[in-house]
């Protein structure tokens, strides 16, 4: 058996970085960390995290820049754990020893390769290069949308159900507001989990939703969300398969399964009016926590209400509802006591 060996010597820090297969924002992040490296003259085995964080605070958040600096951290940890580049320093170790006229051996290679990996280790240590992200304990109302419900109906009418693009967005929309599902589960949805069964109860059925969680989400009375998923289906000629699809240019014919970028841009492509009369953007999570809220105030069990939201932690759900106005909070007479026996007191 062969062992691979890994060229390191002479590459270019995104050459050693950025892997092919890694998920879209690590390697948007590690790429423009390594393409940053290669900008100031320093290769991929001299990391400068303090002097990369004041770069990107020039233009993201506090939060952002922890972000970054956590997945460049995570790359290199998994690059100092890989048996290949160990095994291609302890090479170029061998090499370097031979170049300088000394005897190889075992312990000096593995004191080299040591070395240099204690070095990476403590330039990427948190400690060089902190990141201080302010924990808001509570937010201003402002801060997430939950729609009234005048506001939710307006946004469902917002499309209109023609041309075949409209009616699309409007059964989207209404899912999400009916039945409160993430945008990456509506991406999922197939037409056999429009009707399943919970107890004799019509439901919604996520087959893997956040956390690989299966659940059912009756409708109850607001069922009559059906209608509208049935018309685009008609429309769109779908009879198995996912529900929401992309559009062929032209938006007369479909293509493959909507991805959640072009959901949250659905949403966002109809904006709704505050209080003020200034329009508000409105998210795919802003109509998920539109379904708690309205769920709540409507008098449904706050634990039905977690279970159909798919939420392991009540307290999850209590923040999707938000805060509660005062005569929502008001107690209920749920015991009483004579004040007549006050009265000889």
């Amino acid at each position: 058996m062969t062992t691979k060996t890994v060229a390191l010597k002479g590459k270019s820090a995104r050459e050693v970085l950025v892997k092919p297969g890694a998920v879209k924002d690590v390697r948007h992040r590690i790429g423009a960390f390594a393409d940053r490296l290669d900008e100031c003259g320093r290769t991929w085995r001299d990391p400068d995290l303090a002097a990369y964080r004041d770069h990107l605070a020039r233009s993201l958040s506090p939060a952002s820049v922890a972000a970054h600096l956590s997945t460049v951290r995570g790359v290199y940890r998994a690059l100092m754990r890989d048996n290949d580049v160990r095994r291609a320093l302890a090479s170029e170790a061998r090499a370097e020893l031979r170049a300088q006229g000394e005897r190889v051996t075992a312990a000096d290679v593995k004191a080299l390769v040591d070395e240099q990996v204690t070095r990476i280790e403590n330039a990427i240590d948190p400690r060089t290069a902190t990141v201080e992200v302010v924990k808001s304990q509570d937010r201003p109302d402002d801060a997430h949308v939950r729609l009234t419900r005048a506001q939710a109906e307006a946004l469902l009418r917002a499309p209109n159900v023609v041309p075949l693009a409209a009616l699309r967005d409007t059964a989207a929309i209404a899912l999400m507001l009916c039945t409160g599902i993430r945008e990456a589960e509506l991406c999922a949805l197939e037409v056999r989990d429009l009707r399943q069964r919970l107890g004799g109860e019509l439901a919604l059925h996520v087959r893997r939703g956040k956390g690989a969680k299966e659940r059912l989400i009756p409708y109850g009375e607001l069922s009559w969300v059906l209608a509208i998923v049935d018309k685009w289906l008609l429309a769109a000629g779908i009879t198995v398969g996912p529900v929401m699809r992309s559009l062929w240019k032209g938006g007369a014919r479909i293509r493959g399964a909507l991805s959640v970028r072009a959901v949250e841009n659905i949403v966002a492509s109809y904006p709704v009016m505050n209080g003020d009369g200034e329009p508000v953007t409105v998210h795919p999570h802003d109509l998920r926590r539109t379904y708690a809220r309205r769920l709540y105030e409507a008098g449904v069990d706050l634990v039905a209400i977690q279970q159909n939201l798919g939420h392991a932690d009540l307290k999850t759900t209590l923040g999707y509802i938000g805060k509660l106005d005062a005569d929502k909070r008001r107690a209920k007479l749920v015991y009483t006591f004579d004040l007549a026996a006050l009265r000889d007191v």
